[in-house]
């Protein structure tokens, strides 16, 4: 099979291009380094079943080429992370939006099946849980930056599925909760590899709000096998599903958890939203995947836990000084 992958430079997309070309795979990757690294994908850009192209999501006539000429679409590229949305609203929108329905119509006009990677985000301030894949979306104003994403992606889903309703085309459709392994950064707000790193450099490591908060983390290494699973399966077709790892843990619980594995000296200080993000920020005080369905469908569940995640993570940022 021949997959192309939209922002296959990225943290989730370059690991994923590493077990297709692994498995034998040909991949095409398109991204425009936005958030993603060429150095992502360093252990295929040699391999002759790889091929890079730079660009946006944002250009159609590209997207619809390089759609013709293979035999799967994985869609991924996306703007990410809290950071991003909150600093550039109308950019992220006009890029998770356009861009997918940019990839739906060149995937319609070729007959090409699609995967189209949604977040955990889709459920806004659902704080209930375990959420599973028909549970109530709860957003705030459409108003406040931090919920464009959280719409954007709802809207990548409606696209998605009615394609597959009214034209018949294969889309499969997920939704990622908190993936984190090596190669993520923290630039935009991803948690794990901020503590790790801060950790590493004996600096403080800062928690937003009272750190009460709670998250689930799931290593990028069990998402890519899920994500196979569901790019292999007829099943899949039509169907949404939750990917992440269930264990709950507090911010702060991380936190003290991140120091201890790394032997790090460390401080924890806590720091309110308002001034990490600018007043009126909102934010969910919890997020937990109900993962019963991808088990029962499709077979998967998660093996690698926290501990596992901050190992691989700080080894990871070791060897990149």
């Amino acid at each position: 099979m021949k997959y192309l992958i939209t922002g296959g430079a990225g943290f989730v997309g370059s690991h994923l291009a590493d077990a297709l070309v692994g498995r034998g795979d040909s991949v095409v990757v398109l991204d425009n380094l936005s958030t993603g690294v060429s150095e992502n994908l360093a252990g295929v850009s040699g391999s002759p079943l790889f091929k890079y192209f730079s660009g946006s999501i944002l250009d159609e006539a590209l997207v619809e080429e390089l759609v013709g000429s293979v035999d799967h679409v994985l869609h991924l590229a996306a703007a990410v992370g809290v950071f991003n949305i909150v600093d550039r609203p109308l950019e992220s929108l006009t890029t998770n939006v356009r861009g997918t329905e940019n990839v739906l119509a060149a995937c319609k006009k070729h007959g090409k099946p699609v995967l189209i990677t949604s977040s955990s985000e889709i459920y806004g301030k659902n704080s209930s849980g375990p959420l599973n894949e028909e549970s109530d979306r709860i957003i705030g104003s459409p108003l406040k930056s931090r919920w464009s994403y959280s719409a954007a992606k709802g809207l990548d889903e409606s696209l998605g599925y009615f394609y597959f309703s009214e034209f018949g085309l294969p889309v499969r459709l997920v939704r990622l909760f908190n993936t984190v392994g090596p190669r993520q950064v923290g630039n935009y707000g991803m948690v794990v590899p901020r503590f790790v790193s801060a950790a590493l450099d004996g600096a403080d490591l800062v928690v937003y709000g009272d750190g009460k908060q709670s998250r689930c983390f799931a290593h990028v290494a069990d998402v890519v096998a899920a994500l196979l699973l569901v790019i292999d399966s007829k099943d899949a077709v039509g169907q949404v599903f939750n990917i992440g790892n269930d264990r709950e843990i507090s911010i702060m619980e991380l936190a003290q958890l991140v120091i201890a594995k790394t032997g790090s000296s460390s401080a924890i200080v806590s720091k309110s939203y308002d001034d990490a993000y600018g007043a009126g920020f909102e934010d969910m005080s919890r997020r937990v995947p109900d993962i019963l369905k991808i088990k029962r469908v499709l077979g998967w569940s998660p093996k690698l836990g926290l501990e596992e995640i901050i190992t691989d993570i700080a080894t990871h940022l070791k060897s990149s000084k």
